[in-house]
This record gives C-alpha cells, sequence and structure tokens, in this order.
C-alpha cells in the first residue's frame, strides 16, 4: 500500500472508486493512484458537466437566479465564479474547451486597469475574490496570460504591513449601516489601513492563486503568506467576519472559503513539508477525524452533521481533497 495511505486510520480508496461518480472516480485513479487514465476531456462530456454548460450565457457567464436588488453589485460575476470552480475543479475543464474560454473572458472583463476583479462587494476592493477567481483561471491554463500577471502585482501592491491580506473595508471602523451602503451601492473603493493584522481567511482565499502558479508558489511573498496561515490553524480570526475557530473545520469542494483542508491543498502544492509542526497537527487531526467508512465528513463544526442530500453528494469530494494533500505530503 502507498505510504500517504498508511498514515490513514482506514483505506479511502475503496469507498472513493464505488462512490458512483465518474468524475470522482476518474481523478482517483489519475491523482490517488496514478494510473493511466487518459485524458481528462473525456469527463467534458459527462451529463452534470453540460447541464452547467447549457446554463451558460452568450457572454459567457451564468445567470444568478433570484431578485437583484443592488445594481451595484455584479450578480453574473458571482454566479459565473461558483460555476466555473465545478467546471475546472471537478470536471478538469481548461482553455482548450470554448465554453471555458467564454467564461475567462468573461471573468476577465470584470478585472479593472488595477489588476483585481470586481463587483462581487460592488465597487469595493475584494482581494480575497480576486486571489480566488485567478487561481481557477491559472488552473484553468492561463498561467502565462498577462492579465494574471497584472493581478499578481495588485494583490502584491494590497499586502497588509505583515505580509498577509485582509478585505481592505474591514480594517477601517464603519457602523454597520456604512459597511452595508459601501457593499451595496456605488461608492469609491475604501483604501486599507495597512496597519491592521492580516486576516487567516481572506490570505486563504489569496494564496490558492500563489499556490497554483508555477513561478509564483515559490515566490518570497507567497512564502511569508504561507507561514502566516498555518501559524493561525484552529484559531479565531483578528477580524469578526467568519472569526469563529470552527471555520477551520468546516468543508466544502470546490473549494470556496478557507478552512483547513483548502489551506493545506494550498502549502502542500507550495512544498511545505509534513515535518513542519503546524502542518504535522493539522494532518495528525485530520487522521484523527476520518471516518469508520474511510470517509470524511463535510463540517465537524457540531458534534453530529446534518444528512442531506447535498452533504453525500460533497463528503467524497471533500475526502479526495485531503487525500490529495496526503498524497503530495508522503508519496
Amino acid at each position: 500500500m502507498d505510504n500517504w495511505r498508511m498514515e490513514l486510520r482506514f483505506d479511502p480508496v475503496p469507498p472513493l472508486l464505488t462512490s458512483g461518480n465518474v468524475a470522482l472516480q476518474y481523478l482517483v485513479r489519475r491523482d490517488l493512484l496514478r494510473e493511466r487514465v487518459g485524458p481528462v476531456s473525456c469527463l467534458w462530456e459527462l451529463p452534470a458537466a453540460q447541464r452547467i454548460l447549457k446554463r451558460q450565457l452568450a457572454d459567457g457567464s451564468w445567470p444568478r437566479p433570484g431578485e437583484h436588488k443592488y445594481p451595484a453589485i455584479n450578480y453574473p460575476l458571482i454566479e459565473t465564479w461558483r460555476q466555473f470552480r465545478f467546471l475546472v475543479e471537478q470536471y478538469g475543464m481548461t482553455w482548450e474547451h470554448p465554453q471555458v474560454r467564454k467564461a475567462a473572458e468573461y471573468l476577465f472583463s470584470c478585472q479593472t486597469p488595477q489588476g483585481d476583479i470586481r463587483g462581487m462587494l460592488a465597487n469595493q476592493y475584494a482581494t480575497y475574490y480576486t486571489g480566488a477567481i485567478m487561481a481557477l483561471l491559472v488552473e484553468a491554463g492561463y498561467a502565462d496570460d498577462p492579465r494574471i500577471e497584472r493581478g499578481f502585482q495588485w494583490l502584491l501592491a494590497m499586502r497588509q504591513d505583515d505580509g498577509g491580506w485582509t478585505i481592505p473595508l474591514i480594517t477601517r471602523k464603519f457602523d454597520r449601516a456604512t459597511q452595508y451602503r459601501l457593499t451595496t451601492e456605488y461608492a469609491d473603493p475604501v483604501e486599507p489601513d495597512r496597519s491592521k493584522p492580516f486576516s487567516h481567511n481572506w490570505t486563504g482565499m489569496v494564496l490558492r492563486a500563489f499556490a497554483l502558479h508555477p513561478q509564483q508558489r515559490h515566490s518570497e511573498a507567497a512564502m511569508v503568506a504561507a507561514q502566516l496561515l498555518k501559524s493561525r490553524f484552529f484559531q479565531a480570526d483578528s477580524y469578526t467576519s467568519y472569526q469563529a475557530a470552527s471555520y477551520w473545520v468546516r468543508f466544502e469542494y470546490p473549494f470556496w472559503w478557507n478552512n483547513l483542508v483548502a489551506a493545506l491543498d494550498s502549502l502542500s502544492l507550495m512544498g511545505l513539508s509534513k515535518e513542519d509542526p503546524q502542518i504535522r497537527q493539522a494532518l495528525a487531526w485530520l487522521a484523527a477525524h476520518q471516518e469508520g467508512n474511510g470517509l470524511w465528513r463535510v463540517s465537524y463544526a457540531q458534534a453530529q452533521e446534518r444528512e442531506t442530500a447535498k452533504v453525500r453528494e460533497m463528503r467524497p469530494w471533500v475526502s479526495l481533497a485531503i487525500c490529495r494533500v496526503f498524497r503530495r505530503l508522503y508519496g
């Protein structure tokens, strides 16, 4: 048995291979077992992927369902980011697919001349979403695109004094009504107070872009941020948004918010060692919390996980993400 599987209490591969999900089984064989499984494009025609693609609009975006109450918020950007995650992270889609190219161009169309992707928080800087969206674009094959380079330069310019990131808006003391207005109506972006500490939640989302980029993952700035991120494992955030320490153990896949699995995914891609004390602690926690069926829960924030169709569907995907981390670190 592979070394990484011996670090776990139960072998996760059999339940992953019998999950019934064709895309998941392909990725398990390719990424965990290192089998020759053919081109990833074989997943692009799967019915689940096609259902997502059929809802794409002519401009490359996806429509956001529900009421669009605030014109300053770019609702199609939010929905396009949400759907793009599934296409890239579950079905391995790249720029070679014409609809992925259209989606990428739509996302790039939301990039400002300064380099950030704007519209999630009306006209306010959204460092965390800029990084997370760039990560998907890099994964889809746009690592060498000059627009990605411009995005990295903007992110580097938006760091706090300690070398991490936060959301500029929350470094200022606004009352709730003012903060609500700034993120729902058009207003000049609030500049950060760089003396305030980084947020591990938003640093974790930004760092994904660096971790997936073949050059940026080794940069000094990325390594500084990686050290900051792992120093906060299992601790509450510095800011009130998503502050509770329990957010570290609330997982999802495709990745959205920062959590232990998403953070370890980035750190393992960047080459940090399993011998690092903080990473070793995180790996031990994951190994100890593996379920008897070989998989992991989606959330450990409560004693009992609520069993829903969404949880059942996501559980093997979260488990695959965890196994990838162990596979990288233990070989």
